[in-house]
């Protein structure tokens, strides 16, 4: 069975139809074992089939037949799109031709994250992160006018690159309602920022949302940190979903539930402070305080899994998201 085939058995499945339909959308981040059809217009199929309210995806196709199609496909379902797009850090053609197919797919916005790892890992020196910030800065201003001229957000989210005290002002210093926020609810756990304060912070510049709940444990280095699915980890869901609500009433969510073994934050050792000159102990007591809280009995582990059974945890917990926002989050 190809993963295609495992991906659309696992929609047509009892109990797995559109008859749970959400509004809450699925990002592709969410199929990491099953690694997800790599077509969008595939991808949009089987989140409709599996209830979703829409998709948060990268565009495999800019032909126009091939837009339009998607198109067609996503009002016929009622569903949103998202498109996902990195930055013009060299090719701007390339960026406005996206910007473009996003508009013609009728995209709500255009995540978009400056880093793709993590802060902690990427830069040993505080020079070496002064300096991504600044060609992120440019990156980010090339991609203001292409976005203002097509009418479609840019939503940059919060990427285990900046804490909540930058991106704040990264965000207010671009006088456009077309640079905005893609909120991701857990990632800044791993900045030592508080998960509600951050929520509150973003709230009013998100267009954009992952919605994700998280699990965490201690280790020797610092903590573990995990995507569980919603309502099994120590965020205050509905408190989260309530204030972007209040903040952005328009603003959709998507679901990015990636399963995987847990992450490490190692914010006992020093190079993790190396590019953090404005932390302090404060921010580390807090955090390792509400680690300890929150502690979680277990934390799901799948890469010793067969490539069947990671498609299967994928399955399973992307289930119990949907099931939980419907019910508990009315979204």
């Amino acid at each position: 069975m190809t993963r295609r085939d495992w991906l659309f058995a696992m929609a047509a499945a009892p109990g797995a139809a559109s008859v749970r339909r959400t509004g809450m959308g699925l990002a592709t981040t969410s199929f990491l074992g099953s690694r997800r059809p790599k077509d969008t217009y595939d991808y949009l199929e089987l989140c409709d089939k599996l209830g979703a309210g829409g998709i948060q995806s990268a565009l495999s196709s800019l032909e126009p037949a091939d837009l339009r199609r998607l198109r067609d496909r996503a009002e016929r379902a009622g569903m949103y799109i998202e498109v996902m797009s990195g930055l013009p850090r060299t090719d701007v053609a390339q960026f406005e031709r996206t910007v473009a197919a996003a508009k013609e797919v009728g995209a709500l916005a255009i995540r978009t994250a400056c880093l793709g790892g993590r802060r902690y890992e990427t830069f040993s020196t505080l020079a070496d992160w002064k300096k991504f910030v600044a060609d992120s800065k440019a990156a980010i201003a090339r991609a203001v006018p292409i976005v203002e001229k097509h009418r479609v957000p840019l939503a940059i989210e919060n990427h285990k690159d900046w804490t909540l005290d930058e991106i704040i002002p990264l965000l207010r210093a671009y006088s456009s309602e077309s640079v905005a926020a893609c909120l991701d609810t857990g990632n800044n756990i791993s900045m030592l920022d508080d998960p509600m304060e951050l929520v509150e912070g973003m709230a009013p510049y998100a267009v954009s949302v992952h919605l994700k709940d998280m699990g965490v444990q201690r280790y020797e280095d610092g903590f573990l940190l995990s995507e569980v699915p919603l309502g099994e980890g120590y965020l205050d869901m509905p408190r989260i979903v309530a204030t972007i609500q209040k903040a952005r009433p328009k603003t959709r969510f998507s679901l990015e539930m990636m399963t995987r073994d847990p992450l490490k934050v190692p914010c006992l050792t020093d190079k993790y402070w190396e590019t953090f000159p404005s932390r302090n102990g404060r921010f580390l007591a807090r955090t390792l305080a509400a680690v300890e809280r929150n502690s979680a009995p277990s934390l799901q582990r799948v890469s010793h899994l067969s490539q069947v059974e990671q498609w299967k945890a994928d399955e399973e917990n992307i289930d119990k998201c949907i099931r939980y926002a419907q019910e508990r989050l009315r979204l």
